[in-house]
């Protein structure tokens, strides 16, 4: 790395390299959505979405998106609109495989939570796969084996959720909570 690896908003000049990083996470596993469905799940909250700056290069990012407790992106169509709910959807949060083992996931994990609470929402939720729920469980989300995830997402996909803190008013008055 030539930088210290900086969080910061994804910019509209990231998403070849959201895309690529994206493909190279999921090769293989049919959950590559390509750059169109990402960019679509990032303009409908842009600012909920990050990251992972290098200097010359991304080392990862993190897309969320509000979206009903219970209830996730379709994989196979695009995002149309926001929802308006106090939970944040953890949709994708990749690390360059170059990059694992460095506590980087857990940094943009970190910075999502706190712009969450920021922002007023007071659950965040996401679908484990590729058997990555212990890293969740590691950073506090409950598994519920109850809520049945599409096959779409890969065999033992399970949904996620935690309690998000609080930190402060500012969100729920901008946006009328």
């Amino acid at each position: 790395m030539d930088h210290a690896p900086r969080v910061r908003a994804l910019a509209d000049a990231d998403w070849p390299q959201v895309a690529a990083l994206e493909a190279a996470a999921y090769a293989g596993s049919g959950l590559t959505e390509g750059q169109a469905a990402l960019e679509s799940r990032g303009r409908v909250s842009p600012g909920t979405c990050f990251v992972l700056d290098l200097g010359d290069r991304l080392g990862g990012y993190v897309l969320a998106l509000p979206y009903p407790e219970a209830a996730f992106p379709d994989l196979t169509a695009p995002e149309r609109a926001a929802h308006r709910t106090a939970n944040l959807h953890l949709h994708d949060l990749v690390v360059d495989e170059r990059l694992r083992g460095r506590g980087l996931g857990a940094r943009l994990a970190g910075h999502l939570t706190a712009v969450a609470a920021d922002r007023g929402f007071e659950r965040m939720s996401l679908v484990a796969v590729a058997g990555l729920e212990g890293f969740w469980r590691g950073l506090g989300y409950r598994a519920h084996r109850d809520i049945e995830v599409p096959s779409g997402y890969g065999p033992h996909a399970l949904y996620m959720s935690i309690r998000v803190p609080v930190r402060g008013p500012s969100y729920r008055k901008e946006a009328g909570r």
